[in-house]
């Protein structure tokens, strides 16, 4: 059986249809926060203690702490003879939600690698930070692990980042990821995989 609800309309009076009530209600709110956070950032000037303080960073002198898990620049990792890490597979570029990254894969002369990429390029302007690349890549070649918070540029061409570019933070190892680091030993992956398989 169907069951009918009616729905009963409120009649609004003259004074509230001109929705003034609202406007003004909305104003005072607004105004008080502002007055409220105006006396703190006052308070914190001249050196007060105030009761609760602003949750505001004087960037760039203050940096906001980064959270373990956070996902940032993207950097490539080296092999220990100083080669690329990555084989130029595109599985990073396949899993990619925003078509970002860009490879051009190259036969390797070696014949450990089958192929490694003659440019690798992502463009940080159409990135969304999902960390989808990171997720899909079977050699642990790309991290986002960098700790680098300033994404700031002049021009477009500074967010396209190349191979070069990319490699250049390899080395990096004081921001630890969601692959964990402990005691200065970071655990890859593949080492949480093959750990999960002897248990």
């Amino acid at each position: 059986m169907i069951t009918v609800r009616q729905v009963r309309e409120v009649k609004l009076s003259a004074w509230q249809n001109t929705y003034y009530p609202e406007l003004w209600r909305g104003m005072f709110i607004t105004s008080k926060h502002f007055f409220q956070n105006f006396g703190r950032f006052i308070g914190r000037a001249v050196g007060l203690k105030v009761k609760r303080p602003l949750v505001t960073f004087q960037y760039p002198e203050e940096r906001r702490p980064i959270a373990p898990r956070w996902r940032g620049r993207h950097r490539l990792m080296l092999r220990p003879d100083g080669a690329p890490r990555c084989v130029a597979c595109m599985m990073c570029e396949t899993a990619c939600p925003d078509k970002c990254i860009y490879i051009t894969a190259g036969e390797a002369l070696d014949g450990r690698i089958e192929k490694y990429p003659v440019a690798f390029e992502i463009d940080l302007l159409r990135c969304c930070f999902c960390g989808l690349c990171v997720e899909a890549c079977p050699e642990d070649a790309i991290r986002m692990d960098s700790g680098y918070i300033d994404l700031g540029g002049y021009s477009r061409a500074e967010f396209y980042l190349d191979r070069d570019y990319l490699l250049k933070d390899s080395a990096l190892t004081t921001h630890s990821q969601f692959r964990g680091e402990l005691d200065g030993v970071v655990v890859t992956r593949v080492d949480l995989l093959a750990q999960a398989k002897h248990h």
